[in-house]
C-alpha cells in the first residue's frame, strides 16, 4: 500500500476551509503542517504532501487562499502575475487564525500521533515561522519547524522571542526575491533560539519547486530535503 490523501474540512467556527492530507501508509504518524508557495495548494505542493507521507508524516496543506479564493492553484511561473495579484489581497493577521485551526484539527486527527512539525515553501516559508510563534493550541505550540525562503519572516522579526521550537532555515544565496541583507538579519536575529539550524545554498529563489524549471535547483533542493527529513525525525519522533 501506498500513502494515502483526501481533503480535511477545517473549521474556523464560523466557516470553513479545505486542506489536502496525505497519511502514511502505516495509517499514523508525527503530524506536519505543509504551507503552499504563492502559486496556492497546486500539483508540486501535493507532491510534497505526499513525499512527506511516504516518510511517516501525517500531512495537511491547507488552502491559505481560500478567503479570496477557495482552491486557487497555478502550476508554475506562468501563473506568476495571478499568484502576486492572491498575496496582495492576503491578510496575514486572519491567516494566523486560520493556521492555528489547522494545528489543532491535525493534533484532533487520530491519524497524527501527537507531535506537529511545520514546513513551508516562499509565501509558506512566513507561515511556517508564523505556525512556530503565534500558533498555540491548549497552550502548546508547533514541536518543529522548517522555513524555506520566507520573504516574509523579516516581516516578523519582532516575534522571535516566541520562537521557542527547533527551527530550520534554508535560503538561496542568489535569491531575487530576498536581499542578502534581509537573509542575514534573520540570521543575526535567531541565532540566540535554542535548536536553531541556517543552510544557505548557491542557488536563486524556489529552489526546491520542481514545476518552477526557471528557478528549481537539483542539487540545492535534494540536500535541503535531506536536511529537513533528518530534522523532523530528530524533532518529531
Amino acid at each position: 500500500m501506498s500513502p494515502t490523501s483526501r481533503y480535511e474540512s477545517i473549521s474556523t467556527g464560523d466557516d470553513q476551509f479545505d486542506a489536502y492530507c496525505a497519511v502514511p501508509e502505516s495509517g499514523r504518524g508525527p503530524g506536519v503542517l505543509l504551507f503552499q508557495e504563492i502559486f496556492g495548494v497546486n500539483d508540486n505542493i501535493r507532491q510534497v504532501a505526499d513525499r512527506l507521507a511516504e516518510s511517516g508524516y501525517t500531512t495537511l496543506a491547507p488552502d491559505m487562499f481560500w478567503r479570496i479564493e477557495r482552491r486557487f492553484e497555478r502550476q508554475d511561473e506562468s501563473g506568476m502575475t495571478d499568484a502576486f495579484a492572491m498575496v496582495q489581497q492576503f491578510d496575514a493577521a486572519r491567516a494566523v487564525g486560520d493556521i492555528t485551526a489547522c494545528h489543532a484539527h491535525l493534533l484532533a486527527m487520530p491519524e497524527c500521533t501527537g507531535k506537529v512539525g511545520a514546513v513551508g515553501f516562499c509565501l509558506g516559508g512566513g507561515l511556517a515561522f508564523a505556525a512556530a510563534t503565534l500558533s498555540r493550541v491548549d497552550g502548546r505550540g508547533i514541536d518543529a519547524a522548517v522555513c524555506y525562503y520566507g520573504s516574509a519572516i523579516n516581516d516578523m522579526i519582532d516575534q522571535v522571542s516566541s520562537l521557542d521550537c527547533p527551527t530550520a532555515f534554508h535560503y538561496g544565496n542568489n535569491d531575487p526575491f530576498i536581499p542578502a541583507e534581509n537573509i542575514a538579519a534573520v540570521e543575526i536575529a535567531v541565532s540566540d533560539r535554542p535548536d536553531v539550524e541556517f543552510f544557505r545554498y548557491e542557488a536563486g529563489h524556489a529552489f526546491s519547486n520542481w514545476d518552477a524549471p526557471s528557478m528549481y535547483n537539483e542539487a540545492a533542493a535534494e540536500v535541503a530535503w535531506s536536511r529537513t527529513l533528518d530534522f523532523f525525525a530528530r524533532h518529531l519522533a
